[in-house]
């Protein structure tokens, strides 16, 4: 049978393990890919510890992950751009999962791999690279104004990072020390948690006293509530990380897109050069627990991706 990662309870790390499970069969809409990579999320973990239960309801054994770079092996009923053999990427079916052998992609979310593009960097798109994409949209900043990324070193705040730079936007972020040479390479000036000596907020207004025209929020809780007071309307808060926070403060939440069409323009600034989506590492399937747990830290540089075949 074919091999996959996942949990058969919710709960912590010790609930994970390397399971055998029935290759799947695509519905209507949906195609069955053989994995070749897959991109690791801080979702991921979450849904494993029952946060997401209530939302996204799954049957027990589950498979981790939401986002595969593979080629097509079956086709679904009603699937029009797909045939078998095409190498894509996307996001998982809902009940599928990534850190597998073979899963099944919602064919709407999907998009042809250019060859120039790697399975690991195209495995890193649709979760991160879209969700920065689609901030970034949502925001619609004029080049010469400012954008904090709060919790700057993940993969969607690199990828957003970048992709603001190259609109002609300031982009300030949020991080441990040890991102400043990452961030400094995405063209971002990063200010450091935590130095003891002044409110991180204060330190951002030494830099722009004014504060910032837009806030991307990928951190959450009381490091949200730090740095909010810096945005000039709410309206121009947005988060990824904690809905509820965010409108007490008076921001709101990253509205996804979600669409082929969307991952295929991510993917296209791939090819060109134009976004580096900084694949940190990449492990094989039998270690997604490692990659997950590095995730979980919260000290993860860009993207960890997991090698299938």
């Amino acid at each position: 049978m074919p091999k996959a990662y996942g949990f058969s309870e919710y709960g912590g790390p010790e609930v994970q393990e390397v399971l055998d499970v029935p290759q799947p069969t695509p519905g209507a809409g949906e195609v069955l890919v053989a994995v070749r990579a897959a991109g690791v999320n801080p979702v991921d973990w979450k849904i494993r510890q029952g946060y997401l239960a209530e939302h996204m309801p799954l049957d027990l054994p589950a498979v981790l992950g939401r986002e595969v770079a593979g080629a097509v092996e079956e086709v679904g009923q009603d699937v029009a751009d797909f045939s078998v053999h095409d190498e894509i990427l996307g996001s998982v079916a809902p009940g599928s999962g990534g850190y597998a052998e073979y899963a099944l992609v919602t064919a709407s979310t999907a998009t042809k791999k250019p060859p120039q593009v790697s399975f690991t960097d195209a495995a890193a798109l649709p979760v991160a690279g879209g969700t920065a994409y689609d901030a970034v949209r949502q925001l619609d900043l004029s080049e010469g104004q400012t954008l904090l990324i709060n919790g700057i070193g993940g993969g969607v705040g690199v990828a957003a990072a970048q992709l603001a730079r190259d609109s002609g936007v300031f982009v300030i972020g949020t991080g441990s020390e040890e991102k400043r040479e990452l961030a400094e390479s995405l063209g971002a000036t990063l200010v450091t948690y935590g130095d003891g000596l002044s409110p991180i907020a204060d330190r951002v207004r030494e830099i722009l006293p004014d504060g910032v025209d837009a806030i991307l929020d990928l951190v959450g809780g009381d490091a949200l509530r730090a740095v909010a007071g810096l945005v000039k309307e709410t309206s121009q808060l947005l988060t990824t990380a904690d809905p509820g926070v965010v409108a007490e403060l008076g921001g709101g939440r990253v509205v996804r897109d979600g669409g082929g069409a969307v991952l295929a323009e991510i993917v296209r600034l791939v090819a060109d050069g134009k976004l580096d989506p900084h694949v940190s590492d990449v492990v094989l399937l039998e270690r997604a627990g490692e990659a997950l747990a590095s995730v979980e830290s919260g000290h993860m540089r860009g993207k960890i991706v997991i090698e299938v075949g």
